[in-house]
C-alpha cells in the first residue's frame, strides 16, 4: 500500500507506445523496424527509456494500462531489478480496457486491439491484476476512457468500489477521457460525490496544440482542485508536421517536440504531461518541454500566436485520429 503523496512530477513517461508491439503513433517501423517486435525486445527498449527518465527526473514518473499490453509488467519488473523505492516514483494506472491482439502490431479490419468494459467485475479484476504487477508503487488508478454509453458515470456500484480503493488503498483516483465529449464528460464527472466527498482527484485528457476545446474545462477542473494530466500532447505525431510548430521552432531554437509540449505545460490550467517517447533520444527532447514552457508563459503573445496558427476543430480532430492506423 502506497499511501505517501510525492510532489507531483510536471513530466512523466506514458507506456502505451512501449508496453506492447502496436500503436497508432506515425512512424514506429523507424524506430522498431519492420521485424517481429518479441516481447523481449519491447521490454528491452521500455527499459532503455525508462533508464533515460530515472536518471533526469527527480520524481520519475510512469503512467501505465491494463490494455497497454505489458506495460505494467515491465513496470514492476524495472522497479524491483532496480531496488526502487516506492517513496522514489510515481506510478499511476488505468483499468477499464481489456488487451486482447495477442502480441500482434496490427490485426485484420474490425478486429480491437482492446475491449472496454467498465463493469465493478471487471475493476475487482483489473484492480487484482495491478496490485500483483505493481500495488506497491501506485499512486493514482484511473477509468480508462469514460463515456457516457459504458455506464461508468452512472453506476453508483462503481463509484462506491472507487471510493472504497482509495480508502482501503491510499491510491488516488482519476478518469482518463476521449472523443470529442471530453468536456462534457469532465463536467459530469466532477459531480459525483460518494460520502460527500468528491469521487475524481484527478483528469487524463487529450489536449495540444490542435485539440484545444478541453480547455475551458480544465481550467474549471483545476480550479476546483483536480490534478490536471495531458496525453498525447503531440497527437500521436501529427503536431510534428504542422508548418507552424516547425517555423515557431526554428526561430526559437529548439526541437518541435520540445515546443509542442512546452506550449502544454504553458497553459494556465497548469497540467502534467505525459512522454509518448520510446527512445532516450525522443524522451530527452521531450524533457526540454519545461525549459520552452517558462520561455512561452513570459511570452503570451508568442503562446497565443503559436496556438492559434494550430487548432483545429475537435470533431475534424477526432475523425482524423480514428483514421491512423495500428503499425
Amino acid at each position: 500500500m502506497k499511501i505517501a503523496e510525492p510532489t507531483l512530477p510536471r513530466l512523466g513517461l506514458g507506456m502505451a507506445a512501449l508496453g506492447r508491439p502496436g500503436y497508432i503513433n506515425l512512424g514506429r517501423e523507424s524506430t522498431f523496424g519492420s521485424d517481429a517486435r518479441s516481447l523481449e525486445k519491447m521490454q528491452t527498449q521500455a527499459n532503455l527509456v525508462m533508464d533515460s527518465l530515472f536518471q533526469q527526473s527527480e520524481m520519475p514518473w510512469l503512467d501505465c494500462a491494463r490494455s497497454y499490453g505489458k506495460s505494467e509488467q515491465f513496470v514492476g519488473e524495472y522497479l524491483r531489478k532496480n531496488n526502487i523505492s516506492p517513496e522514489k516514483v510515481y506510478v499511476s494506472s488505468k483499468w477499464g480496457y481489456t488487451y486482447v491482439a495477442d502480441w500482434k502490431v496490427s490485426l485484420e479490419k474490425g478486429e480491437p486491439h482492446e475491449v472496454k468494459d467498465h463493469s465493478v467485475e471487471n475493476f475487482l479484476k483489473q484492480l487484482a491484476e495491478t496490485n500483483e504487477s505493481i500495488g506497491d508503487y501506485v499512486n493514482l488508478y484511473q477509468i480508462h476512457s469514460a463515456t457516457f454509453e459504458s455506464g461508468v458515470l452512472e453506476n453508483q456500484d462503481i463509484h462506491k468500489a472507487l471510493h472504497d480503493c482509495r480508502e482501503d488503498r491510499g491510491w488516488k483516483i482519476g478518469l482518463s477521457v476521449s472523443s470529442p465529449k471530453q468536456d462534457e464528460i469532465l463536467r459530469r464527472a466532477m459531480e459525483i460525490e460518494v460520502n460527500g466527498k468528491k469521487l475524481f482527484d484527478s483528469v487524463q485528457c487529450t489536449y495540444n496544440v490542435l485539440e484545444q476545446r478541453p480547455g475551458p474545462v480544465l481550467s474549471e477542473a483545476h480550479e476546483a482542485g483536480m490534478d490536471i494530466i495531458v496525453k498525447e500532447g503531440l497527437a500521436n505525431g501529427r503536431v510534428l508536421k504542422l508548418d507552424a510548430i516547425i517555423n515557431h521552432a526554428k526561430k526559437l531554437s529548439c526541437a518541435p517536440d520540445s515546443l509542442a509540449l512546452g506550449c502544454i505545460l504553458a497553459q494556465p490550467f497548469q497540467p502534467r504531461v505525459l512522454s509518448g517517447a520510446v527512445t532516450p533520444e525522443q524522451l530527452d527532447s521531450n524533457l526540454e518541454a519545461s525549459n520552452l514552457s517558462e520561455i512561452l508563459k513570459a511570452d503570451q503573445p508568442l503562446l497565443q500566436t503559436i496556438m492559434k496558427e494550430c487548432a483545429m476543430g475537435s470533431e475534424d480532430y477526432w475523425n482524423e485520429r480514428s483514421q491512423l492506423a495500428w503499425n
